[in-house]
């Protein structure tokens, strides 16, 4: 079918910018040209006039433009089309599965609502966390994975174009290595932080998220917030070996051995739940009703 590179070429043509186009996609500028280099390589064309006042369609790039959209739309029918066919005839719930995004508390409650259900059966498709894989994925659910069990809020949801459904609310809590002083404690204070450094999402990820780091702040300027752009086994690695701490939440025990996930003495939560797309098969619908009424 289309790759992504045709749809980053979209995105540059409507902005008429490279770097305008790596913050709608959620990517760096060079990644953006790195695609757009590709692009234009495997076709043979120069799609883009570049010079020191920016950007402009060449020819071929205006009449690839004017079906590009239409290529994409009619990909990703045909792809649905495809999926919808196959669950329709196997009922098959797809749920994608990564070391941020665990499967097993979505598992454990279909666990008590399966006999609901007894003809759906669930698949597990792992994927990696990467900026571009989450917003490709949580994007396109439905196409290749139907849900995805994680935390979320309506800003996130927004970003991601998809929809969630609550199913509980995560303690956020702190991770530490194995060997950090605060390691042997069962539960912290904001005290405890003191003098450390705090790595936590970026502002305007998640409102939750904001809500403590105004907190923190306002009240505990003793902390030093560190910004990370997104959860991988990267910050979990880096986390580890720089001795710092790691906001995370209660359903990540164990994706990193050496570290552990200690609750602290806040208030602060953020709701986890199923999520999927903005127009969810019949079955999933089945699904979410199937998981809701377990909650």
């Amino acid at each position: 079918m289309y790759n992504l590179q045709l749809e980053t070429f979209i995105v540059v043509a409507d902005l008429g910018s490279f770097n305008k186009a790596a913050e709608a996609l959620y990517i760096t500028p060079p990644a953006v040209t790195k695609q757009i280099n590709l692009l234009e390589k495997d076709l043979g064309l120069q799609l883009f006039v570049r010079t020191h006042r920016g950007i402009a369609l060449t020819e071929a790039g205006k009449s690839l433009y004017k079906d590009a959209k239409y290529i994409i739309q009619y990909c990703k029918d045909s792809v649905e089309r495809a999926k919808k066919a196959m669950q329709e005839k196997d009922n098959i719930i797809r749920i994608g599965t990564s070391p941020m995004t665990p499967a097993a508390p979505l598992v454990e409650v279909w666990s008590k609502v399966q006999k609901d259900c007894p003809d759906i059966r669930l698949q597990m498709v792992p994927y990696m966390n990467s900026q571009e894989s989450a917003r490709e994925i949580l994007k396109n659910l439905g196409t290749n994975i139907d849900v995805v069990g994680g935390i979320f809020d309506e800003t996130m949801l927004k970003l991601r174009q998809c929809r969630g459904m609550e199913l509980s609310r995560q303690r956020i809590c702190c991770t530490v290595s194995a060997n950090h002083r605060l390691a042997k404690k069962e539960i912290l204070t904001f005290q405890d932080l003191y003098g450390e450094k705090f790595l936590m999402m970026h502002r305007g990820w998640s409102n939750y998220v904001d809500e403590l780091r105004d907190d923190i702040w306002k009240n505990h300027p003793q902390i030093q917030v560190v910004d990370f752009d997104i959860y991988s086994m990267e910050i979990f690695n880096q986390c580890e070996n720089s001795n710092a701490i790691l906001m995370a939440v209660e359903n990540w025990k164990g994706v990193h051995p050496l570290l552990k996930i200690i609750p602290v003495e806040w208030k602060y939560t953020i709701p986890y739940g199923v999520l999927y797309a903005t127009e969810p098969s019949n079955l999933v619908k089945r699904f979410l009703k199937a998981i809701k009424k377990a909650v």
